[in-house]
């Protein structure tokens, strides 16, 4: 049996099942793409269950440019450009929005900056930061932020210490949070299963799926604490901020 070295705790991450490149989210509702042939395998992690394709760990910036965030990635995430980044300001106006104007905020892997100039229309502090494409721009020439979010990221990444590390460079201190989405797999990825679950889709770029574990194991190694607010809301913080009483009502 083949074994990974988990890319989060380390631990050994045997070959958990196998799937089809063009697996994609889209499943979920119904749309099917056509079988690529393209065998993408992933491991799952022994000890927090992280479960991940280890071929994406040695893809370049252009591999994954021309292979999946291509023209033809709207038609496996067609909310990905307009709707989600509204509804997500939405969402940070709800919890955030009265104390607004004491945050500095970073979107975090932003993509195209359309959540902070969506903020910045509603008086927000808000500046947007993506490292994909090989962002010329210097991350720690940003300063610090107290509120960062990371909206659909950490499925994404191939190396999430890496990314963490880049994120928790960037917190104030001391009442900080990092606040981020990504759907964990709890009881839906089973040992001795099948990887069916739509959200593990490598045609969308899913080559990273996590646990409630694997987030605070990950959390941890940075002196972090977690907390979730269900299945796909998820905060990082090293003192719960005043200005986060919102979230404790969830």
């Amino acid at each position: 049996m083949n074994f990974y070295k988990c890319l989060v705790c380390g631990h050994a991450a045997p070959l958990y099942d196998v799937v089809d490149f063009n697996k994609s989210c889209e499943e979920n509702r119904g749309h099917f793409l056509p079988l690529s042939g393209h065998a993408v395998y992933y491991a799952r992690c022994s000890g927090c269950k992280y479960t991940f394709a280890p071929e994406f760990s040695s893809w370049t910036d252009q591999d994954f440019l021309e292979k999946i965030y291509n023209a033809d990635y709207i038609k496996v995430d067609p909310d990905y450009l307009d709707k989600r980044q509204q509804e997500n300001a939405n969402l940070l106006n709800n919890f955030f929005g009265i104390y607004r104007m004491h945050l500095r905020h970073l979107d975090y892997g932003g993509g195209n900056g359309t959540l902070a100039r969506l903020l910045q229309g509603a008086q927000w502090d808000s500046v947007s930061y993506d490292p994909f494409p090989q962002n010329p721009a210097q991350i720690e020439d940003f300063g610090r932020f107290n509120l960062i979010t990371a909206f659909e990221v950490f499925e994404h990444v191939p190396e999430p210490h890496r990314m963490m590390d880049n994120i928790v460079k960037l917190l104030d201190e001391p009442d900080c949070m990092i606040f981020f989405s990504t759907a964990v797999s709890d009881g839906l990825i089973k040992d001795n299963g099948r990887l069916d679950w739509w959200y593990a889709a490598p045609r969308n770029g899913h080559i990273g799926i996590h646990t409630t574990q694997s987030l605070k194991t990950l959390g941890q190694m940075f002196g972090l604490k977690y907390s979730s607010m269900g299945r796909s809301f998820h905060v990082y913080y090293r003192n719960f901020p005043p200005w986060a009483e919102q979230l404790t009502k969830v």
